[in-house]
């Protein structure tokens, strides 16, 4: 009878064991809503642009000539390596085979001189010939060597100079424009193609002179396309000329999409850059903020899979905004609503407002429209 009680009692131990395992284990990550901070309104200005790409390389030939046959068009995907135009080779095939026929010419004088320069050496051996018999074939030897390196070269500048008749794709692009036509003549380097590589998209902008110190390299904007108003692409400053246009006084400036929206534009497209100055304020949405005027104000903050309470300098409060002087980063992610259910480093589950997720292995999303 003890023993069946000591196994009762055992088993209720370890019963007790396992529940308090499972009670200790972390419960699944919470899902929650999450954007970046937004330029408080009255803060943000916006300058007209357009799509361009990251590289445009005019493309020409090494050599003039008659262009006797083109491969694509404007607007046409070409892969590296890919024919684009060809020049009447003609000249350039006829000048290869003369170097050609001068190399076989010197090539034979060498071998010659290297057998001679052999004889006399063995009758030199024997004293057969003099000395200076021997240095004079040994100078003859070195002489049609002479020849034949020089005839080599120029017999390979020859078949490069022919092989300059096709013109190629140096890397996967577009074709952006075309500026000759089949029949033309054109001289050595004049474009003929202008191809924008497939390395990144970036709007081209003009900063005035009255706001290009408040904007700087590296400092995020955001991008919207006249073709799809209110929704906006990531992106950053890439550069900033420190020179002003001598007509128009304004300075030309780069602003590169981010790759995950690269794909989402096409070159050309008019675009509009919103960017905020500065020492510019944030906003986020009301339902962010924990707290109120009368104490000190918190927002949560996403990072690698958690959340985190950032307390933050909030101003006047709005109907749907409120404006955030200090504490938040304009890359930051902040949970929008449900606060007060979460604890510091919770696991949570991110997504924006278009239902992707955001995070580690996940795309970053345009920011939505304040």
């Amino acid at each position: 009878m003890r023993r069946i009680r000591a196994a009762a009692v055992a088993t209720m131990v370890m019963a007790l064991c396992a529940c308090g395992d499972r009670g200790a284990q972390e419960p699944p990550p919470r899902p929650v809503l999450v954007e970046r901070p937004q330029p408080a309104p009255g803060t943000s200005r916006s300058f007209p642009g357009e799509i361009r790409a990251r590289a445009e390389s005019p493309l020409a030939f090494r050599i003039g000539g008659q262009l006797v046959r083109r491969e694509v068009d404007a607007g046409d995907r070409v892969a590296r390596g890919q024919l684009l135009a060809v020049i009447d080779p003609g000249d350039f095939e006829a000048q290869a085979r003369a170097a050609g026929a001068r190399l076989a010419a010197a090539e034979a004088q060498l071998k010659r001189a290297a057998a001679d320069r052999a004889r006399y050496a063995a009758l030199a051996r024997d004293q057969l010939v003099s000395r200076s018999a021997l240095d004079a074939q040994e100078a003859a030897w070195r002489a049609a060597d002479g020849e034949a390196r020089a005839a080599r070269a120029q017999a390979e500048v020859a078949r490069n100079q022919a092989g300059y008749a096709e013109l190629r794709a140096p890397v996967d692009g577009v074709i952006a424009s075309r500026q000759a036509e089949a029949g033309q003549v054109v001289a050595a380097g004049q474009a003929v193609f202008t191809l924008a590589a497939d390395d990144g998209r970036e709007v081209a902008i003009a900063l005035p002179e009255s706001a290009v110190g408040a904007f700087s390299v590296g400092q995020p904007v955001e991008v919207e396309l006249w073709t799809a108003p209110g929704q906006r692409l990531r992106g950053r400053f890439r550069e900033i000329s420190p020179a002003a246009d001598p007509v128009a006084r304004t300075y030309a400036a780069r602003v590169a999409i981010d790759e995950a929206d690269a794909a989402r534009v096409a070159l050309g497209q008019s675009a509009e850059v919103h960017a905020a100055g500065a020492g510019a304020a944030l906003s986020v949405p009301l339902s962010a903020v924990q707290g109120g005027n009368d104490g000190e104000a918190t927002v949560w903050v996403f990072d690698d899979g958690r959340v985190h309470p950032v307390a933050v300098e909030a101003g006047e409060f709005g109907a749907e905004r409120v404006p955030v002087a200090s504490g938040l980063a304009a890359d930051d992610w902040v949970v929008l609503a449900g606060g007060h259910l979460l604890r510091d480093g919770q696991a949570v589950s991110a997504v924006d407002r278009h239902n992707r997720p955001v995070g580690a292995g996940a795309q970053d999303a345009p920011a939505p429209t304040p």
